[in-house]
């Protein structure tokens, strides 16, 4: 029994092993195919991240090509130059606050680390999975590395193969020559490569001469040398950015902060630039490829951009902004502005954003047009829309243009005033807005709300309205910044029945090989409906409708367009007189003009909605309507262009004095023809009330008025939407009344104190 229990064992233990020896051999299979996979991986990376990567890490020059923009008709703008300003220096002739301000701002370790910051690089590439793209945590290495021998696209790759590069640099070459090639060749805008080339360009003088002034500017261009050129579309960032570079300097020990302050408060002398045509615009669509492509491919990458603008229309308006600036200066009017854009596609045609570019002060390189600005009552029509959109209101709804305080819990009572001073008791709505009558448009508003109207506005185009908090009634007067350019988007929207199109400025970009890179398909533009067509209608009529504006601007105004009498029309001239404006369109053009100061300062009492920004407005869209309906901007542009009344908007002969449908007993009235949404036609409110009057005064009677010397008359009343009587056959004029707001009540008072906006 014992020999065959052993003999059994004996069978058995071959086969335990032979399983053994089967799992070891299938374990280690295993693990070289799994070495095999990760070593295909690691090859396939390794063919991802190297294949077509720069066998030489010579960091010298390289072939530019430069960028040309042309108007729409392939008229040349401005041609930026990549490789015909470079002006070599060595490492020791250049000053070293020079130096020191490019390393503060741009790579304070530059000195300590081998190439790259593995900090900076984490974050940079943390970035792609926030914002979709790798960016920042650049060394100065890797920022030359990524000039001289990569391309400027924002990957995950090129970051890594910038890491990788700039290692090597670094082997090869010293942190002086590293540094010294970098201040060579780094582009610092417009056609400038170097440090050499940029002060000549900036300042007309050899880099060797540069002060820590100017030596701090330079260098806080680089990051983005198209945002912060002082030639740019926003010449004041160049100087946040100087004082950005002059708090590194201090930080880093470089400076002392009396130092920094006594650099930061200089005047900088700029050389002038020549040879570019439509300035403003050229610099705004050479930021916006900078922004699509970056800064190295749009000044040397040879770009073929064709734009929306039309040149001839560009210098048009631009000589007559110059002109007519000219006309205003003894009225203390130093500035203005202009802005053409077509309503349907948002494309702009001209875009003047100072009357003079080059001029010896640093105004002429603001672009107003980009400017927050206050807009006075140019914003109205934007309120009244929404007013009606939402069927508070009508077109000859009668609105109380009498003696009015709004309160509003925790503030002082706000009393607003119209721009002549007085009063027009009931004012229907076509009148009211025609006539810029401000005591009614605040009233809209409160019917409105302000929260309401801020997203409204928002909804239009309006981009600088951001915390209801910070704004009250006033707004409808223009108690908010705003932008022109935001402005001309949403008057757009009334232009272009009710759709908003951004604001386009190319319309084709191409290699200098001819390969499309982008183009503009006019046909397939579809932009955000926000109002309906009958609500643009509405509002278009009343503001091109010279009869509704007479009272306040007689009946030959600068408002009315020879030959062209579908143009609607706002003006907006703020209390004041900081900011006077004008904008009108048809649905085949817009124009935007402004007239006022940079810093603020105000204009004298003779600038207001019949002068100032108006004969510009009318000399430049009568120019752009006669080309445009001789078919100059596609055949589909021929002749006038009435605003084409939509089926949902309805007719109807209303009364001259109350807006309502005659036919009330009380009505005996003449009639009128006016426009509505279906169904908001109104009728007529009429009644008759005891009115208490002071005999001796004939006035209405107070609680002061003796029992003895009041006397009651009976007469005919309206009421408007916030509840506020009219009294419609009274001879004397009506009390003032207080408003609260949110709307909650009303209650006659004293007469209120005229102390707020003026606006026209």
């Amino acid at each position: 029994m014992a020999g065959k229990k052993s003999s059994k064992k004996g069978i058995n233990k071959p086969k335990k092993d032979f399983r053994n020896r089967f799992y070891r051999i299938d374990k280690f299979s295993r693990k070289i195919k799994i070495f095999i996979l990760i070593l295909l991986a690691l090859f396939g990376f390794g063919v991802w991240l190297f294949w077509d990567l720069p066998i030489s890490t010579n960091i010298t020059d390289i072939p530019a090509v430069s960028t040309k923009i042309f108007d729409r008709n392939g008229k040349l703008i401005y041609e930026i130059y990549a490789d015909q300003r470079r002006t070599p220096l060595t490492l020791s002739e250049i000053p070293e606050h020079v130096k020191e301000a490019t390393i503060a701002i741009e790579d304070k370790d530059f000195y300590k680390h081998s190439g790259f910051d593995i900090m900076g690089m984490i974050r940079g590439l943390s970035r792609q999975f926030t914002r979709g793209r790798a960016e920042g945590g650049s060394t100065l290495t890797q920022q030359l590395v990524k000039n001289a021998l990569l391309t400027p696209e924002r990957t995950v790759r090129r970051k890594l193969r910038e890491f990788v590069l700039a290692a090597l640099v670094e082997i090869r070459y010293s942190k002086d020559t590293i540094l010294e090639t970098y201040l060579n060749q780094i582009p610092y805008g417009s056609t400038a490569y170097g440090i050499g080339s940029a002060s000549e360009l900036y300042f007309g003088k050899s880099a060797k001469e540069l002060d820590l002034a100017e030596a701090a500017l330079l260098a806080g261009l680089t990051a983005a040398p198209t945002r912060y050129s002082p030639y740019g579309s926003h010449p004041e960032l160049a100087k946040e950015r100087q004082k950005q570079v002059l708090r590194r300097m201090v930080e880093d020990g470089y400076i002392s902060q009396e130092e920094a302050d006594e650099a930061a408060n200089k005047e900088l002398k700029f050389k002038k630039q020549e040879n570019l045509k439509a300035p403003h615009f050229a610099l705004w669509v050479k930021e916006t490829l900078a922004e699509k492509y970056g800064d190295a491919l749009v000044e040397q990458g040879g770009l073929r951009v064709t734009t929306t603008l039309d040149l001839d229309l560009q210098e048009f308006a631009q000589e007559v902004v110059r002109e007519e600036v000219e006309k205003l200066a003894d009225q203390d009017v130093g500035n203005g502005a202009a802005l053409v854009t077509r309503p349907d596609t948002g494309e702009v045609l001209a875009m003047v954003g100072s009357k003079d570019y080059f001029a010896e002060d640093e105004d002429g390189k603001v672009n107003i047009l980009f400017a927050l600005r206050q807009p006075g009552s140019s914003i109205k029509p934007l309120n009244y829309a929404l007013g009606i959109r939402d069927k508070k209101i009508t077109a000859s709804t009668p609105l109380a243009d009498i003696p009015t305080c709004f309160i509003v819990a925790g503030q002082q009572p706000y009393c607003p005033r119209n721009y002549d001073g007085g009063f027009h008791g009931a004012t229907q709505v076509r009148f009211a807005l025609g006539n810029s009558y401000n005591i009614p448009a605040v009233r809209v508003l409160a019917l409105n709300g302000v929260d309401n109207f801020i997203n409204f506005a928002k909804e239009m185009g309006i981009t600088t309205f951001n915390d209801p908090s910070q704004y009250g009634l006033s707004l409808t007067l223009g108690g908010g910044e705003v932008r022109p350019v935001d402005m001309a988007v949403a008057f757009g929207v009334f232009a272009n029945e009710g759709v908003k199109q951004p604001l386009l400025s190319i319309s084709k970009i191409e290699d200098w090989k001819g390969k499309v890179l982008f183009e503009l398909d006019r046909e397939s533009i579809d932009g955000d409906r926000v109002l309906d067509p009958a609500v643009t209608f509405i509002i278009s009529h009343i503001l091109h409708d010279n009869n509704a504006r007479v009272a306040a601007f007689g009946v030959n105004s600068f408002l009315r367009v020879t030959g062209h009498p579908e143009v609607s029309v706002k003006t907006g001239t703020t209390n004041d007189r900081r900011d006077n404006w004008t904008i009108g369109y048809t649905k085949h053009a817009l124009v935007v003009s402004w007239v006022g100061n940079n810093d603020n300062t105000p204009m004298s009492g003779a600038v207001s909605g019949v002068s100032g920004a108006s004969p510009i407005w009318n000399a430049i869209i009568k120019e752009v309507l006669n080309k445009a309906e001789d078919g100059v901007y596609g055949s589909d542009f021929k002749g006038h262009a009435w605003p084409k009344q939509p089926n949902n908007v309805i007719g109807a002969n209303v009364c001259a004095n109350t807006g309502a449908l005659p036919g009330n007993e009380l009505s005996d009235c003449p009639t009128r023809y006016e426009y509505f949404l279906e169904n908001t036609v109104p009728a007529s409110n009429l009644r008759r009330e005891d009115i208490f009057i002071d005999r001796e005064k004939q006035e209405l009677a107070t609680q002061e008025t003796p029992q003895d010397k009041i006397e009651t008359q009976n007469h005919i009343v309206i009421s408007d939407p916030l509840g506020t009587k009219i009294c419609l056959t009274c001879p004397f004029p009506m009390p003032s009344v207080t408003v609260n707001y949110p709307l909650s009540g009303i209650t006659n008072i004293s007469a209120p104190s005229n102390k707020e906006s003026v606006n026209q």
